[in-house]
């Protein structure tokens, strides 16, 4: 299966970065903790147990946090890799997923791929926990998305 030349929005890959990034178990796990911390310090201040100054910090942790993983690493990320910028093609062949622009192109085996997941604009095809290709859904025409996803679930098998 072949799909049209797709490009990558900007305010769409972020969005997708910013879900790689909340799907992760250890940034789930730190949010958590960050969010009951933040919640129990609010309590110990309201109750006068601690002093506002140790409010203040815990809250600047916490808006700090936020800050970094919803704004500045999808964006440092989006602006370092070249290939959000260049126009694609992907091919969807039943050993390989080939992905082709006017330079060139690179075909990966299923097998090389450890997982995938689905945000509401990509694809996301993992080879490992930190690294990942994202395909945009816009690149499938039509009945060419079910197609797309039914192929990654036969094709991807969860490791």
């Amino acid at each position: 299966m072949t799909s049209q030349f797709f490009t990558y929005n900007k305010a769409k890959v972020i969005q997708a970065l910013r879900y790689h990034f909340i799907t992760r178990p250890e940034i789930k796990v730190m949010m958590i903790l960050v969010n009951v911390f933040a919640i129990v310090s609010a309590g110990l201040f309201f109750f006068r147990i601690i002093s506002p100054l140790a409010f203040m910090i815990s809250s600047l942790l916490w808006f700090f946090l936020m800050i970094v993983f919803w704004f500045w690493l999808p964006r440092m990320i989006y602006k370092k890799a070249s290939t959000f910028k260049d126009r694609f093609q992907a091919i969807l062949s039943n050993n390989e997923f080939r992905i082709e622009n006017d330079r060139g192109g690179r075909s990966w085996a299923w097998g090389e791929f450890s997982t995938w997941i689905e945000s509401p604009h990509f694809f996301h095809l993992y080879f490992s926990s930190r690294s990942f290709f994202i395909i945009p859904k816009e690149a499938f025409e039509g009945d060419e998305v079910h197609e797309a996803r039914k192929i990654f679930k036969a094709k991807i098998v969860k490791k």
